[in-house]
C-alpha cells in the first residue's frame, strides 16, 4: 500500500515483525561494518536485532532473512550489482557527528530524541539532506572517488580538513598488527 511503512519481512513462507526504529538499523549496519567479527556473527547481529522473534527464522530460512534484511535497511531496494552503484561516500559511525545535524535540519527537530523513528522515514530525511558542511563534504567525496577535478575552493577546503573528509578503512586487530608491524620495518 502506498504510503505505508513496512512492519514485518516475508521469510520462509510467513511475515515476520521486525524492529524498524532507526537506532536498531544503525547498530546492523556497525555489525555490518566491524572487522572484527566474522560474516556470520554479522548476519547473527542482524537476525538477532532486526527480527522481533529471531528464534522463529531457522537455519534453512537464514538466508532468506539476511536478504530481507538487507533489502529492508537499502529502503526496499534490491543490493547494487555493480561496485561503482554501491560507491562508498559516507561512513554511519564516522560521520555521525555531521549526519546528525543534517538529518535533524531537514526533520525540522532533533531525530535522536524522538522516542521512535521509522528507518524508512530517516532514510527519507538522509535524502533531504540540502545545502550544508554534510553535503559539501559528501561532493567532494564523490569527485574524488570519480576522479573528477576539484573546484579551487574545494581543494582548499579538502587540504584544511582531509582527517574529515577521507573515509578511514576499518582494519582487524591482526591487519592492524600486521600493519603496524610494516610501517616499523619501513621507518
Amino acid at each position: 500500500m502506498i504510503g505505508e511503512l513496512p512492519t514485518t519481512l516475508p521469510v520462509g513462507g510467513e511475515m515476520l515483525p521486525i524492529r524498524t526504529d532507526f537506532r536498531v538499523i544503525l547498530g546492523i549496519y556497525a555489525a555490518w561494518n566491524d572487522p572484527e567479527l566474522t560474516r556470520e556473527e554479522q548476519c547473527l547481529i542482524c537476525i538477532s536485532n532486526l527480527y522481533e522473534h529471531p528464534e522463529q527464522i531457522t537455519e534453512e530460512n537464514a538466508q532468506e532473512a539476511v536478504e530481507q534484511a538487507y533489502r529492508f535497511c537499502a529502503g526496499g531496494k534490491d543490493q547494487p550489482e555493480s561496485a561503482s552503484a554501491s560507491l562508498r561516500l559516507f561512513d554511519w559511525e564516522q560521520d555521525e557527528r555531521l549526519l546528525f545535524p543534517a538529518i535533524n535540519k531537514a526533520a525540522g527537530c532533533e531525530t535522536r530524541s524522538l522516542p521512535y523513528l521509522h528507518w524508512w522515514s530517516f532514510l527519507g530525511l538522509f535524502g533531504e539532506i540540502g545545502d550544508g558542511l554534510f553535503s559539501q563534504i559528501l561532493s567532494i567525496r564523490s569527485k574524488r572517488a570519480k576522479h573528477k577535478t576539484l573546484e579551487k575552493w574545494e581543494l582548499e577546503y579538502y587540504r584544511e580538513h582531509k582527517e574529515l573528509i577521507d573515509l578511514k578503512p576499518r582494519y582487524s586487530k591482526e591487519e592492524q598488527a600486521e600493519r603496524d608491524r610494516i610501517n616499523a620495518l619501513l621507518d
